[in-house]
């Protein structure tokens, strides 16, 4: 079963059972010792051992993250201590007048926060959560906002952690292979123009429309449907908070996390743990190239919290006594994050999405590489590719290493056609993240809305799809028209795709009104007859 399409067998039990049951972490942990009973040959004891060995791995490698989520949890708290985040929600709400304002300042929040995924989920979630409450925003409308500004932001934005894991991956000059990738990286890019869309225009269809309506009608965010985890306690501002008491430990932050990357892409080798003593990079752009992501997350979060702590204690906004409390208050807060992650990073390790194990890599690469398709056609399959794997996996980065190479090494480092079959790639990995119930970013935008998991999945789902139907087939007219050079390309390839996704929309709201209308008769009927 190692190296062979069994592989996924894990991930796709896990995400069947968690779309059925609802139960997150008995999936997740079904479907690793699934996994750990095919690598053992049916040996259960042996397998618990596995999931366990496999488990301590990607815990192990992650602990940066972990720490980085940690430390936003403790941030979170703090400034709601502080009153900067009560008073930035009154400001706010004194400023934003309508619906619409709510959802376009939380977009473009999540767009400012370009720097890495996980601190932007978070980050916009806490802020912009009381604002949208007040404006009945559903949970699942916010954690959608989050998690569609969040990925494919990070994915078209040249400082960020992902364009530094992205430019790993590449030969030569990584950082600019994945700057000419942005343009033509459709899901991504039409994904946050229909955000924007849909605050805009108070769009909606599916599931998102009938919890919109429940919002509206009730006041009830959650849909009548409950968050994961415990209910948040209720934790005590202090009056005296400012807005700049949210607007400057935010600020600090960004500007941390950033000199993180600088500093470990300048002076430290993730694979030889050489610090210090000679430089990596000659530059401030390979500095970002050569960065470790968690390490530098971790690094500039600790400083930062260091700095916030300090400046709320000379505010006198929060005592220090309140600032050890916030590192217990911080780390619950974070727990249910924590745990489906490191589910969902197990059950990446069993698959072998990166190599060993099941070996889910060496059937990718094996089977693309011998593979006889026209060569026009690769940006479409690496885009449906890289979604499927993304979702059985729940990883982007993971894909990343997986299938980049292997594009590569069938197309070459440059030309029109190589760029975009990498920008598929990479666009089609953002697609599978997005829609995964095991991705990290998609748990962690449910995280930062409250937001019930399973339900932001499923009202979630439909958007995806919508964009990534359109991506899909604007690939398969960019792939024919590669040979006419990299402009033209791309121009052909979004005339197509702003006609495409301009089509769907008007079907998908003549259908939805036509549906909105027989619903109201149908309520009229019964109310005559009553």
């Amino acid at each position: 079963m190692v190296g062979t399409l069994w592989a996924f067998l894990p991930a796709v039990i896990a995400i069947i059972l968690a779309l059925v049951t609802k139960q997150v972490y008995v999936s997740l942990f079904l479907g690793i010792f699934v996994g750990a009973i095919m690598y053992t040959g049916g040996d259960p004891l042996n397998a618990l051992f596995t999931v366990f060995k496999v488990m301590s791995e990607k815990v192990g490698a992650n602990i940066p993250i972990i720490v980085f989520l940690v430390v936003l949890g403790i941030l979170v708290v703090l400034m709601q201590k502080s009153g900067g985040a009560s008073a930035y929600g009154s400001w706010a709400g004194s400023k934003i007048k309508s619906k619409s304002g709510a959802l376009m300042a939380t977009a473009g929040l999540g767009c400012l926060i370009f720097v890495d995924d996980y601190f932007n989920c978070l980050t916009v979630g806490s802020v912009m959560r009381p604002v949208t409450d007040r404006f009945k925003v559903s949970r699942s409308k916010l954690s959608y906002i989050i998690d569609a500004t969040a990925a494919p932001i990070c994915i078209i934005a040249p400082i960020s952690s992902w364009a530094a894991a992205v430019a790993g991956e590449l030969e030569g000059d990584g950082l600019m292979m994945f700057i000419s990738t942005i343009p033509f990286n459709v899901y991504a890019i039409l994904t946050v123009i229909m955000v924007f869309a849909l605050c805009l225009f108070k769009f909606d269809f599916g599931k998102m429309k009938r919890n919109e309506i429940i919002s509206e009608t009730t006041g009830d965010v959650h849909s009548g449907i409950s968050e994961d985890g415990e209910d948040e306690a209720e934790i005590k501002s202090n009056p005296k908070g400012r807005v700049y008491d949210l607007i400057i430990p935010v600020i600090t932050l960004i500007v941390c996390c950033i000199c993180g990357m600088i500093y470990t892409g300048f002076y430290y080798n993730w694979d030889t743990e050489l610090i210090g003593s000679e430089l990596q990079s000659e530059n401030v752009i390979q500095a970002f190239s050569n960065c470790e992501a968690g390490m530098s997350l971790a690094i500039g979060s600790t400083i930062a919290l260091v700095l916030i702590a300090i400046y709320y204690m000379i505010r006198k906004v929060v005592s220090f006594k309140e600032i050890t409390s916030s590192f217990t208050d911080g780390f619950k807060a974070m727990v249910p994050a924590i745990l489906i992650l490191t589910f969902a990073w197990s059950i990446s390790g069993i698959m072998g999405a990166k190599g060993g194990y099941l070996d889910a890599k060496a059937f990718v690469s094996e089977n693309l590489v011998n593979s006889a398709f026209p060569q026009w056609l690769f940006p479409a399959i690496f885009f449906a590719l890289a979604g499927a794997i993304a979702f059985a996996t729940g990883t982007s980065w993971g894909t990343f290493g997986v299938l980049v190479p292997v594009a590569v090494t069938i197309l070459g480092g440059s030309g029109t056609l190589a760029i975009l079959t990498v920008s598929a790639t990479l666009g089609g990995a953002v697609f599978g993240d997005h829609i995964s119930p095991i991705s990290d970013t998609t748990i962690l935008a449910s995280a930062g809305a409250r937001c019930n998991h399973i339900e932001h999945v499923n009202t979630q789902l439909p958007y995806a799809l919508l964009v990534a139907g359109v991506a899909l087939v604007s690939y398969l007219v960019a792939g024919l028209c590669a040979d006419l050079g990299g402009v033209i390309s791309c121009l052909i390839m979004w005339a197509a795709a702003i006609l495409l996704f301009s089509g769907a929309v008007f079907v998908i709201k003549v259908f939805s009104n036509k549906y909105a209308d027989c619903e109201n008769k149908e309520s009229i009927g019964e109310a005559e007859d009553k």
